[in-house]
């Protein structure tokens, strides 16, 4: 009697260099792909595509409030 055929699990691939992942580093391959997606986001390398923010809506601090006036 032979068994039902199943498709095999693709092992996991690092979403930066596509080496497979690593249980330590998940969902990574190592502590660099790791720290290259960390330094990534600190610099604003990824972003939500929107309009143009106006004057208003920019503060000096960076966050996405309007400024409150000196005391």
């Amino acid at each position: 009697m032979s068994r039902p055929i199943t498709p095999r699990r693709a092992a996991a691939a690092c979403p930066l260099c596509g080496k497979p992942m690593l249980p330590a580093f998940t969902p990574f391959c190592s502590q660099g792909c790791r720290d290259r997606d960390l330094l990534a986001w600190l610099g604003d390398g990824y972003a939500i595509p929107g309009p143009p923010a106006g004057e208003d809506e920019i503060t000096s601090d960076g966050l996405d409030r309007p400024l409150s006036p000196p005391l």
